[in-house]
């Protein structure tokens, strides 16, 4: 994977129309380049769209949001792997912390989303972080080696090099606050470290991303900080311009 990984989560935000628009200003700006990876997870009614647009730009990749733990079934409403896979995407994020925190998702199940991703042909993008709360009492590490071990659980080595991981704080989701490029380095490395016991050198290949109130000004500093391997971009990846500036990076 080329690396820095810059991922855009549009959440419940653009629509087929809006994804086509934003697409064609942002495409016609955004040459292809080589030393960098560009990822976009749209609501999945929006992702055969923005495959479409991206047809003749393979480089660029296409994450479902969320996806179920199960390959099909009486599921309403909800989202398989080899479903997402058949729309156009070749990513799944799992455990965004809005899926932990306002929906209720469990460590086990982020376990079973891993490996279900995996199994249906796409490749997860795991996320990890805690409350301000639990960072305040000390309880960092402990909550996101916790959460990383379980999304790791039913893993093979060779599924885990060609996973993402992303270090989410949840007091720096949409909050306007941020971590800061040591508090993130620390967290990374943390991540990294771990990692390693797992599955050794190849560790190494495993981008690591910075997700949390990224914006064209704290951009580059995160980047620079030690194992950010990327980032994670939510409200300011919903306008092309912004987006332009952050991918530049």
């Amino acid at each position: 994977m080329r690396g820095p990984v810059f991922a855009a989560n549009w959440k419940m935000n653009h629509g087929p129309h809006d994804a086509k628009a934003f697409l064609r200003t942002f495409l016609a700006r955004y040459a292809r380049k080589p030393d960098r990876t560009v990822a976009f997870f749209p609501p999945m009614v929006t992702i055969p769209a923005v495959a479409e647009a991206l047809k003749d730009r393979a480089e660029i990749l296409i994450g479902a949001q969320n996806i179920h733990w199960e390959d099909k079934g009486a599921y309403t409403g909800e989202i398989s792997a080899p479903l997402a896979r058949d729309a156009g995407a070749a990513l799944a994020l799992v455990g965004h912390s809005e899926r932990r925190h306002v929906f209720g998702e469990t460590d086990d199940e982020t376990g079973k989303k891993c490996v279900a991703a995996a199994r249906g042909g796409l490749k997860p993008m795991l996320c990890v972080g805690e409350k301000i709360e639990e960072r305040e009492n000390g309880l960092t590490e402990a909550v996101v080696l916790r959460q990383l071990r379980a999304g790791l659980a039913q893993l093979e080595p060779g599924q885990i090099t060609t996973m993402f991981i992303a270090y989410e704080p949840v007091w720096a989701i949409g909050t306007g606050r941020t971590a800061t490029p040591e508090d993130a380095a620390s967290v990374h490395a943390i991540i990294r470290r771990q990692l390693h016991e797992r599955i050794g050198a190849p560790a190494m290949r495993v981008p690591i991303l910075y997700g949390g109130s990224v914006n064209t000004g704290n951009a580059k500093a995160l980047l620079a900080a030690p194992e950010v391997g990327g980032l994670l971009v939510g409200g300011a990846s919903l306008d092309p311009e912004t987006w332009l500036s952050i991918v530049r990076t």
